[in-house]
């Protein structure tokens, strides 16, 4: 009789899957795949008491899943949110584990008007929001523009406005976008406006937000300002190169969640 060698495989399954597989952490990263979220409106979208909340969101924390930042409009607050680059590769690990052809593979954004089902299709609006519409919603406005093509249509503005900061006209002339031209404007200009996505910035912006038709999905990403950051190594510019990372990663993520909703919508 021919006896078959088996794969080695792990005992125990990858720590992600224990993380993933309880019912309250699996709602927690619901939750913050949508938005950034502080620990009471967790607390009240779960539907869990607040320590049973805390509880669980430290065990995300520890695996890292999530991040925690303390609120740049109250230092006492905390907005939690998703590592959705971490949870992509853990996930995609814990398949390989299993069975090679089981690694999860990203998705990648379709090019603008790739089929001719994108030709007729209306481009989604997104409003990006700060406080002074000079660094993070400029860059992130930028950023999707040029990421996005023209199945999408990007608008930033502030609740205090003031003039682009140079280190963000730097940082996107690195990036092959020049915004050495583009002016602050305040959210009130956008307020008649139809956005199907609107996304605060900061978390003094989220809480000043003027309200927006209930037909927009309204998200936040608690990014803090990168003009009001330490220098690094006696330079100032290092935070507005984070910052620009950090909105590309999520920009991405961002337009294939829209690719997937649109795709949906053809389908049905």
């Amino acid at each position: 009789m021919t006896h078959t060698k088996s794969r080695k495989t792990p005992t125990t399954p990858p720590d992600v899957l224990r993380l993933t597989g309880h019912p309250v952490r699996w709602q927690l990263l619901s939750e913050l795949a949508a938005s950034d979220r502080q620990v009471r409106e967790l607390t009240k979208l779960i539907g869990q008491r607040q320590s049973l909340t805390s509880y669980h969101l430290g065990q995300l924390r520890d695996g890292g899943l999530v991040r925690m930042r303390r609120s740049s409009a109250d230092k006492r607050d905390a907005y939690y949110s998703l590592d959705l680059v971490a949870c992509r590769d853990e996930l995609a690990e814990a398949g390989a584990a299993l069975h090679p052809g089981l690694r999860l593979v990203p998705t990648v954004p379709t090019p603008p008007m790739a089929s001719p089902g994108r030709q007729s299709r209306p481009p989604v609006r997104v409003l990006f929001l700060c406080t002074g519409n000079s660094s993070r919603s400029q860059m992130a406005e930028a950023l999707l523009e040029r990421l996005g093509g023209a199945r999408v249509v990007a608008a930033s503005a502030g609740t205090r406005p003031k003039p682009v900061h140079p280190n963000a006209v730097r940082v996107m002339h690195e990036h092959g976008i020049d915004i050495g031209g583009r002016h602050p404007k305040h959210v009130s200009v956008f307020a008649d406006q139809r956005f199907d996505y609107v996304i605060s910035l900061c978390d003094r912006a989220r809480e000043a937000c003027v309200e927006f038709p209930a037909t927009a999905v309204v998200a936040h990403w608690s990014m803090p300002d990168p003009a009001a950051e330490p220098a690094v190594d006696g330079s100032d510019y290092p935070p507005f190169a984070h910052a620009a990372n950090e909105l590309k990663t999520r920009i991405h993520f961002l337009l294939q969640a829209i690719d997937s909703a649109a795709t949906s919508v053809e389908r049905n």
